[in-house]
């Protein structure tokens, strides 16, 4: 990081001085005496405990999960990105974790990393961001820096946050300063880390964005300020926008290549040759994950109280959402080619149930619905998945809780009509599906990346 430009006697032209309290702060980030409060330690606040803790910051988590504190004592991680060594190292010394808030009263940086679902009904649920906000007012303390990294629509930190936080009878600005620096983390991304990834930065008033530019460079190789907190939040929300309508429109393309006997695939390798001008994305059963099918929509919500319309947000939205249903279409033109049967008598098999591969996390996966769907057409339908051995509470589906996982021995079972690939985990042995002559539905061009015979696939 650079030298920030900071005025600390007022100018000839009369220009306010920056608040005391604020330079105050400023010198402890330097020096990395400010305890640091990480309220969540889910996929975004413990790989950033961690991180802060092995750069020097001292640091107590709170996490309303016994369960995970009491792995967290043990040393050991729940979050794949975060190591039992890495945690090991820092656990009791520089960090620490609870489920009591007033351990806030001792923090001077607050970084707020809970999650922003959406309600049933799609619209922004804002609510562990407010209840967290409540939380912090209760227990701060003058001249604390907040930071919100939960993802959200712009104006959420100005609009939401600071309200309730000034309910504590603190001033934004004066006597706590806020900043907005969503989170950027990709679980199963193996070629970049919490440290490594640069951070964006949007302060409330300049005091705001030089405490926040402090802290964070303090954590990781390159921080990147922006004008604002609401800046800040439009960053995130146009990144994971960019993805979902780009992802919505492959994935239109392919049910459109498909029926002109084109493989959608080959067409996409192909344009990426053109070294400018054109970036591939990939098609796939759907959108999961805790950003992209999620993030989009708190736009959509905040553009209609500007009486404006998104329309590519939107239609990306519905594309991506229907592709479960293209899959099991597909699966049952493949059954009745094969077999004769429909799906209401059918065995099928899916492979891999987490939203993306190589990782755990299930939020929003396609998988579930295309299991849902199965299973409303009358199929008996099993799932594989090397990394999720049962499916656990799940509020959108509830039918599926509990479910086990097949053991990887009955995977190539003759039982079975069908199997389709919903997630490519790495661990899953490919060769041996191929080789089962079962019909496979693949919908991530795994078999033909791993240059096994196409037979018995129909890609989809």
């Amino acid at each position: 990081m650079g030298t920030f430009n900071i005025q600390t006697e007022q100018s000839d032209s009369g220009d306010t001085a920056l608040p005391a309290i604020g330079l105050e702060l400023l010198e402890k980030l330097k020096a990395k005496t400010a305890r640091v409060g990480i309220i969540g330690l889910g996929y975004v606040g413990l790989p950033l405990a961690v991180t802060a803790a092995t750069r020097g910051n001292p640091v107590v988590g709170i996490e309303i999960n016994p369960n995970k504190n009491s792995l967290l004592e043990q040393g050991s991680s729940y979050i794949d990105a975060v190591s039992d060594e890495d945690l090991q190292a820092v656990v009791g010394t520089k960090f620490t974790s609870s489920s009591n808030f007033a351990e806030l009263a001792a923090c001077e940086v607050i970084v707020i990393c809970v999650p922003t679902p959406l309600s049933s009904h799609r619209d922004p649920d804002l609510s562990y961001v407010e209840s967290a906000g409540r939380e912090i007012a209760k227990h701060m303390k003058p001249g604390v820096l907040i930071v919100l990294e939960s993802t959200t629509y712009p104006g959420t930190t100005q609009d939401i946050l600071v309200p309730i936080l000034e309910t504590s009878g603190l001033k934004a600005g004066e006597d706590f300063f806020m900043a907005s620096s969503p989170e950027r983390e990709d679980p199963g991304n193996k070629s970049f880390s919490t440290s490594t990834i640069p951070k964006i930065v949007g302060g409330d008033g300049e005091m705001a964005s030089i405490l926040a530019q402090q802290f964070y460079s303090g954590v990781v190789d390159r921080v990147v300020p922006v004008s604002s907190t609401r800046a800040a939040e439009a960053v995130k929300i146009t990144e994971n926008i960019f993805r979902a309508v780009n992802i919505g429109l492959v994935n239109e393309l392919k049910t459109i290549y498909d029926a002109m006997g084109l493989d959608i695939w080959e067409i996409i390798d192909g344009a990426a040759t053109k070294p400018f001008g054109f970036m591939p994305f990939y098609p796939g059963p759907g959108l999961g994950g805790h950003c992209i099918p999620i993030d989009p929509f708190y736009l959509t919500w905040k553009a209609r109280e500007h009486d404006l319309p998104t329309k590519f947000v939107e239609l990306a939205g519905e594309v991506n959402q229907s592709m479960p249903r293209y899959v099991v279409q597909r699966t049952r033109e493949v059954i009745d080619r094969t077999t004769g049967k429909g799906l209401s008598s059918a065995k099928i098999l899916v492979i891999g149930v987490a939203y993306k591969k190589n990782v755990a996390d299930m939020r929003e996966s396609p998988a579930l619905r295309i299991l849902e769907y199965f299973e409303a057409a009358g199929s008996t339908v099993d799932f594989y998945d090397p990394m999720v051995p049962f499916i656990p509470k799940n509020d959108e589906h509830p039918t599926l809780e509990g479910r086990k996982s097949v053991p990887e021995s009955t995977v190539t079972s003759s039982d079975y009509e069908a199997i389709i690939i919903a997630t490519d985990h790495d661990k899953v042995d490919y060769a041996k599906l191929s080789e089962s002559g079962i019909p496979i539905i693949d919908t991530r061009n795994v078999m033909e990346r791993n240059s096994l015979p196409m037979d018995n696939v129909t890609k989809a």
